[in-house]
């Protein structure tokens, strides 16, 4: 147990991209959040890595979940890193996965190892660089799941929002594999459009999982996508029964309610200058 001042104010580190703190949860003894410039990151339960706090991470849960066979080790490659909430998770309902974690800062991640380590024997590998680059590096077809939540603070890059990105991210999929996509977003869900319209050039099928007040435009908050190069390949009756009895109830939206929701939307290509993710 530390000082009551660590309690209060958690562990901070200087960053290769900006000032992280480690904050306990007090109503969890395993429970802490990461914080970089004062944005919430992740949330960590060393004690019990399936318990998902964050709303995006049960939603991303639940495709790890309905995808594949319950407790199938997969080969999961995961953009951006944070606390690892996720590959802690899968090594943990999928003891035998292989996963590549692609993080960008260095010094967040030897910060966040020595005060939360990685579970022990887990096959986690870290590869430091950047996103777009080492997707477009790694070898064809060699991941069942791939996972983006890229984050610089709270604004999604645009480096990887584009439909070169999208095309990089399926060439790594192996046929039957999935790619689940964590994005922030607001009124009127602009960003989320033109994700859905730019992932619809690379992928078959595609859904995202929203909360129907955030879809109305009342509020900010995350869209999951989930997108399969093979023709309805999502599990979408199975990610909308969860969705709606989680405590953040959501809905799924896919086929003509996606249509209806992209209509008139571009698919997203940096050489035209893409409406940036809200800050």
């Amino acid at each position: 147990m530390g000082s009551w001042r660590e309690i209060i104010d958690g562990i901070g580190e200087a960053c290769d991209f900006g000032a992280a703190r480690l904050v306990r949860d007090p109503r969890r003894k395993g429970g802490w959040t990461l914080l970089v410039e004062e944005v919430q990151q992740s949330y960590v339960d060393t004690l019990d890595p399936t318990h998902l706090y964050f709303e995006y991470t049960r939603r991303v849960g639940s495709v790890v979940d309905t995808a594949f066979p319950a407790g199938a080790p997969l080969r999961v490659l995961h953009l951006g890193g944070g606390a690892f909430t996720m590959p802690r998770y899968v090594a943990a309902t999928r003891p035998g996965s292989t996963q590549l974690v692609v993080e960008r800062d260095r010094r967040l991640a030897a910060f966040v190892q020595r005060i939360l380590p990685l579970p022990a024997g887990a096959d986690i590998t870290l590869r430091f660089g950047d996103a777009r680059e080492t997707v477009l590096e790694l070898p064809a077809a060699a991941y069942d799941l791939i996972i983006g939540d890229v984050y610089d603070a709270a604004q999604m890059p645009e480096s990887v929002s584009d439909t070169v990105f999208a095309a990089g991210v399926a060439r790594l999929l192996a046929p039957r594999g999935v790619y689940a996509l964590n994005v922030a977003d607001l009124a009127p869900l602009a960003f989320s459009r033109g994700q859905a319209a730019t992932l619809r050039t690379a992928f078959a099928d595609v859904c995202l999982i929203v909360r129907p007040d955030l879809l109305r435009g009342r509020r900010f908050g995350n869209v999951v996508f989930a997108a399969a190069i093979e023709p309805d390949r999502l599990p979408v009756a199975r990610l909308a029964a969860i969705a709606g009895r989680d405590r953040q109830p959501a809905q799924v939206v896919t086929g003509a309610a996606l249509d209806l929701l992209t209509a008139g939307t571009a698919p997203v290509q940096l050489d035209a200058d893409p409406d940036p993710d809200p800050d």
